[in-house]
């Protein structure tokens, strides 16, 4: 019986080098990530603010000649100036509430226990207080007794004591890292506004990627930071400051305190700063001063809740095009993965992988239906309104 021939494959040359080359690739590229690891938080911090001050400096250089002498030296003249600013616009908010915050945590505390050593038996009563106008509110439904509320606030109280300890140990700690990063920030703000465009070119111009999608992802890029800041983070500030001015006006104390978690529960849906403001309305009332509490609710609904109305619109404009309910989660699914980046990094993920999804569709000529994002916050609803009127009717020409 005759043998089979064998049949020999013989390498090409160039495809093992294309895999070698890949492989030397892939391995630098995670080392140099490796490198920069560390620095992360800095570099992710310092790209925002510039992306966010840069069209000022802009604006200030664009009758600039910095082809001559004095012009390059302008340039890094404006280019320290700017970046010693744009640390100093993060560094002196921070300082002052930090201050504010230890200082009246502190006045809180001394209050609280000031109290309690002259009548014992005021927290029974207000938390009997508190029983009543709830068996009162649900119609009876719900009857939690004194006891029940207070051993749940020991429990809660015991809890947050714990996270504040452990968080200001946290931050005693970090004081000189903190300073070590601010110096690392001004370095790289210093160097983004003398040599943004070339630095961004190095990264850029090598992605082996179309040129036009890559000047879409960058504008896309762009344009979330903006909006993002202008749209969540400054509406959350505004908010923030006009709690603080009305605590403060109602003479809360702690005001800078309450004013700071008006902040962070500004980004919660539905319900917002009413988290804060609610339960300090509702203690005025059982405090004995019902007309006083019944104004503060009103007033910090109009000026801090509905406020968040007026100012998001106006801010975003629909340049997010993206469910608030997905902001929501990606904010939150973000701090989670990443902490206080995730900020930023949560919606961002989220809106540039649709951005990147919808090109894949486009250079492959896949049509999708329905779109990617709605530009508004009505969701399904408004969506297929949109696809109806677009659809015609049969025997229409």
């Amino acid at each position: 019986m005759d043998e089979m021939p064998t049949i020999k494959i013989k390498p090409n040359p160039k495809t093992i080098q294309n895999i070698v080359f890949g492989i030397v690739l892939i391995a630098l590229f995670l080392l140099v990530c490796r490198l920069f690891a560390p620095f992360f938080t800095i570099l992710l911090w310092s790209i925002f603010l510039f992306v966010i001050i840069n069209p000022l400096h802009k604006y200030i250089t664009k009758n600039i000649d910095f082809s001559k002498p004095k012009g390059k030296f302008l340039k890094n003249i404006l280019a320290g100036v700017f970046s010693l600013g744009t640390t100093l616009i993060v560094l002196i908010p921070i300082l002052f509430v930090m201050s504010q915050i230890t200082h009246q945590v502190m006045e809180l505390v001394n209050i609280v226990r000031q109290t309690f050593h002259n009548n014992p038996s005021i927290l029974h009563e207000v938390l009997q207080r508190l029983s009543e106008f709830i068996s009162e509110l649900s119609a009876n439904q719900v009857n939690i007794s004194a006891n029940d509320i207070q051993q749940h606030l020991i429990l809660i109280m015991n809890s947050g004591i714990n996270n504040i300890l452990g968080f200001s140990k946290s931050i005693a700690l970090n004081i000189s890292s903190f300073a070590v990063s601010l110096v690392f920030m001004l370095f790289c703000l210093f160097f983004f506004y003398l040599d943004g465009a070339y630095l961004s070119g190095l990264v850029l111009n090598n992605f082996p990627i179309k040129e036009e999608y890559i000047t879409k992802l960058v504008k896309k890029f762009k344009d979330i930071i903006k909006n993002l800041f202008l749209g969540y983070v400054m509406v959350a500030v505004i908010q923030a400051v006009l709690a603080y001015i009305i605590f403060a006006i109602f003479n809360i104390k702690g005001a800078m305190v309450f004013a700071c978690l008006t902040f962070i529960c500004v980004f919660i849906p539905m319900f917002g700063g009413a988290i804060v403001w609610m339960p300090l309305g509702i203690s005025i009332i059982l405090s004995g001063n019902p007309l006083r509490g019944i104004l503060f609710l009103i007033v910090s609904g109009i000026f801090i809740s509905l406020m968040d109305n007026i100012f998001r619109p106006l801010f975003l404009q629909d340049r997010i095009q993206l469910h608030p309910l997905i902001i929501f989660f990606s904010i939150m699914g973000g701090v989670k993965a990443y902490g206080f980046n995730g900020i930023i990094l949560g919606p961002m993920a989220v809106i540039l992988f649709l951005t990147v999804l919808d090109m894949f569709l486009t250079e492959h000529h896949l049509e999708h239906n329905m779109p990617i994002s709605s530009k508004t916050s009505g969701a399904a609803a408004d969506t297929d309104k949109d696809v109806k009127k677009k659809e015609k009717p049969k025997g229409s020409k």
